[in-house]
């Protein structure tokens, strides 16, 4: 049973992961590497299963992910315990750790922090991944919430929509006129597909289901660009490096400038958020999930799907 397991044992596989080697969990508990080695053979011995994958940095195996959740709920108990019998020490703030995708971050998410009450003494670690795979350090227990494009809770976790972000493809007037016929008259679902297109990362398929929605085939160009931050990414799209699927809150001063151009007016794509959270009574985790719904409600679109 989970209360049966020794906390110091359980503590010190949460530092082993959190600092990604026995080594460094050694360096922050004040003990021997052989001391954090031991422990942790000792609880995988109590719980019958391999906790962690002795990788560099080290991860923790879908067991061990249990263990690490119990471990931060743990740590945050304690925590409020401390503060409401004023053993806080001299006025330590609270952490919290949160995973949000790139565009969210660039664009809405930092305001929305900012109107989390300054009495709550929060210190927001932030873990920017894509919106597809934030849910994931959720399981992990990497984090205590999440901004995902999953409906379904994880397990622990509460859901909420927050609304659906809104993608335009757009490129440079000189890039149009360049590579997609836009003074020729060359319908664009026929050289979209060959033309130079700006892509996160190589996980990103984003413009590929895009170019198959308007033209089947394969998907976008194999001339493509990888710039893997939101605002280097419609810097990119502005220099004419290719065209790209960009947030219409980052679009829409540009389109009005004519420094970009829609290349199919009134057509978007729209990518639902959804903020998850540990379910724990943690006043400033709620404090937070009801600042980061208010302005996702001012930011993001509702209503009928584009």
């Amino acid at each position: 049973m989970m209360a049966e397991l020794p906390l110091d044992q359980v503590r010190t596989l949460l530092a082993v992961v959190d600092e990604g080697t026995f080594d460094a969990a050694a360096t922050a508990l004040h003990v021997t590497p052989s001391a954090v080695s031991q422990r942790v053979k000792s609880l995988e011995q109590r719980t019958g299963r391999v906790l962690l994958m002795r990788t560099k940095p080290v991860r923790p195996t879908e067991s061990g992910e249990i263990v690490v959740r119990f471990a931060r709920r743990l740590a945050q108990l304690e925590r409020d315990a401390h503060a409401e019998l004023g053993m806080s020490g001299a006025g330590e703030p609270t952490r919290l750790s949160i995973a949000v995708n790139a565009d969210s971050l660039a664009t809405w998410f930092l305001p929305a922090l900012a109107r989390v009450p300054r009495e709550l003494r929060l210190c927001f670690e932030l873990r920017r991944e894509d919106e597809d795979h934030t849910a994931a350090l959720l399981r992990e227990g990497a984090v205590m919430a999440a901004v995902t494009s999953s409906p379904d809770p994880v397990a622990g976790c509460s859901v909420r929509a927050l609304g659906r972000m809104r993608y335009l493809p757009v490129a440079s007037p000189r890039y149009a006129e360049q590579w997609l016929g836009t003074t020729t008259g060359a319908p664009l679902s026929e050289v979209i597909g060959s033309a130079p297109v700006v892509a996160f990362d190589r996980n990103d398929d984003f413009q590929d289901d895009f170019v198959r929605s308007l033209a089947g085939g394969p998907g976008a160009s194999a001339l493509r660009h990888f710039v893997p931050t939101s605002e280097g990414f419609v810097d990119a799209v502005l220099a004419g490096m290719g065209w790209g699927m960009v947030p219409e809150v980052q679009a829409e001063p540009l389109l009005r400038t004519g420094t970009l151009i829609h290349l199919v007016p009134g057509r978007g794509v729209d990518v639902p958020l959804f903020w998850q959270q540990w379910k724990l009574d943690f006043p400033a985790l709620g404090a937070t999930a009801e600042a980061v719904a208010a302005v996702a409600a001012e930011t993001l679109v509702h209503g009928p799907a584009s």
